[in-house]
């Protein structure tokens, strides 16, 4: 709405709406490794024991790296209602930025004969400049949308009137990673070509411009 100046009554002023899209892709710079250890025991506190050693050998591997978490799980097996013993296991999140290191990293886990290993997940250190750069796509695709419905109205596309993201998030890494059991000679690792993957960053939002006569 506006104040028509002439006879100071409200007029309505004409708008379009458009949304716009924008996506980057940027190589991933840091990689994330899921590993977790298990033992078992006929007590827990047998289990744990057992962990605790498988472990041992471990931890020393992670001094260099950023571990986000270590997470203990300790429980009772069960067999037909019958208790069967006990499993304790520890799973670690692990950061690796400096990438060079990775197969080193993965290879020594492998050694350590882990349960499982869930990774490299691919993620970006900073993606501020990713996202704003998406954000600028965005915004010229709405802009482009809005001019050709101006156009095809025989109008001229006045000022922006307001400007919101559109709901459905700005971050959507191609995060591809690899989970394999522990069989095979450590340095088989390299040969699985865990490279770092691009990581599409997106943005979307919802404009509304003013038409003109």
């Amino acid at each position: 709405m506006r104040i028509d100046r002439g006879t100071g009554w409200l007029a309505h002023v004409a708008e379009v709406v458009t949304k716009g899209t924008g996506e980057v892709e940027r190589t991933a710079d840091r990689a994330q490794v899921d590993v977790t250890f298990e033992a078992l025991g006929a007590e827990r506190s047998e289990a744990v024991s057992t962990l605790n050693q498988r472990i041992s050998a471990v931890e020393p591997l992670l001094e260099n790296f950023e571990v986000r978490s270590r997470q203990l799980s300790v429980h009772d097996n069960w067999d037909n209602n019958q208790r069967a013993g006990s499993r304790a296991s520890q799973q670690y999140v692990i950061w690796v930025s400096d990438l060079d290191r990775l197969d080193g990293l993965l290879a020594e886990l492998v050694q350590a004969e882990p349960s499982w290993i869930n990774g490299p997940t691919w993620t970006l250190v900073d993606d501020t400049e990713a996202i704003r750069e998406a954000q600028k796509e965005a915004v010229a695709d709405a802009l482009r949308r809005a001019e050709g419905y101006a156009s095809a109205l025989g109008r001229r596309l006045g000022p922006l009137l307001r400007i919101g993201d559109t709901e459905g998030g700005h971050y959507a890494p191609m995060a591809r990673s690899a989970s394999f059991e522990m069989a095979g000679a450590a340095g088989m690792v390299d040969q699985l070509n865990l490279k770092a993957q691009q990581i599409t960053v997106s943005a979307s939002c919802t404009a509304a411009w003013s038409l003109l006569d």
